[in-house]
């Protein structure tokens, strides 16, 4: 059986290698392009795109122009981890705050009626690496999971093709099963 594909857009994080493993852990190949590199369509070649977490900040839409319309312009499966939830938020017309700098492993709430999180429980420990936080689900987006200082940790688009994590899914044990949900989903 061949093998799904995921683009992998590089928005400058530090966590590139651990992203591409989780999806290859999970069954799929990537390829990586940078966010200034991004194909204008992806043509079949992709089941999925992923965006990485982000040293540039998402409010950049200037920046993040080609990459805002390839995402809202294919009909595959989106996801945005960290930064990358936070450039397709800004996009969308959410509204980021600073807050506190957090490392290293929090707790968040998720809605387990979704079947994203069909693998975690209730309360799951994700990574955290960031001082941006999301206040509410742009239109078009709902809010299906919250912590202390994210009021929006995860979020869904109203036709469930996008997908966003606050938190550096590649890392610990939660973010694996939430990616293995998203992968069952859409992979």
């Amino acid at each position: 059986m061949a093998r799904t594909r995921v683009l992998v857009v590089n928005n400058g994080t530090l966590s590139l290698k651990q992203l591409r493993g989780r999806f290859e852990q999970l069954g799929s190949d990537t390829d990586v392009v940078d966010a200034a590199h991004v194909p204008d369509r992806i043509d079949g070649r992709y089941q999925a795109i992923a965006l990485s977490g982000t040293k540039v900040r998402a409010y950049d839409s200037d920046y993040y122009r080609p990459l805002i319309d390839l995402v809202t312009g294919t009909d595959v499966p989106v996801l945005g981890i960290c930064g990358g939830m936070q450039i397709i938020a800004v996009a969308a017309g959410g509204r980021l705050a600073e807050g506190p700098q957090r490392v290293g492993g929090h707790e968040a709430q998720v809605d387990t009626g979704e079947p994203v999180f069909t693998y975690v429980k209730p309360t799951v420990t994700v990574f955290h690496r960031h001082t941006l936080y999301l206040q509410e689900a742009p239109a078009g987006f709902r809010a299906i999971g919250r912590s202390e200082h994210a009021p929006v940790e995860f979020i869904r688009s109203d036709d469930g093709r996008i997908f966003g994590a606050q938190a550096h899914l590649e890392f610990r044990p939660d973010g694996l099963e939430i990616m293995r949900g998203f992968s069952k989903l859409y992979l």
